[in-house]
């Protein structure tokens, strides 16, 4: 090797992509419209027939099984309580009335009734 070449790595596992750069799109593909969340909830609380317990129950979301269960699963967390699906309900442990609407709101609920 003379002194006037430049040193090439021994191994560069990215080189072959360097022919590939040309062929990408300008410009990164837009990203897919958001679903729209549903158009309605209700939240209530509730203590009858629950030991004296209170707990938040969210109705009339009208998701898919699959949709509640990850629906719970964050609000859950956020909200740092526990929770279960019983029917079509939503229902999180303690009284989160306030806390809710807020939470539903972003993601996607038009219109949040507290009841």
């Amino acid at each position: 090797m003379s002194a006037d070449e430049p040193k090439k790595p021994f191994n560069n596992p990215f080189g072959a992509l360097q022919g590939l750069k040309d062929g990408l799109p300008s410009q990164p593909a837009k990203p897919a419209k958001e679903a729209k969340g549903p158009a309605k909830a209700v939240v209530r609380m509730e203590r009858v027939g629950r030991g004296g317990k209170e707990v938040t129950v969210i109705e009339q979301l009208e998701l898919p099984v699959n949709q509640r269960e990850e629906w719970l699963k964050a609000l859950k967390s956020s909200l740092g309580c526990g929770g279960s699906i019983e029917g079509t309900a939503l229902v999180l442990q303690g009284d989160q009335r306030e806390r809710v609407p807020a939470l539903l709101e972003k993601r996607g609920v038009r219109k949040v009734v507290i009841g």
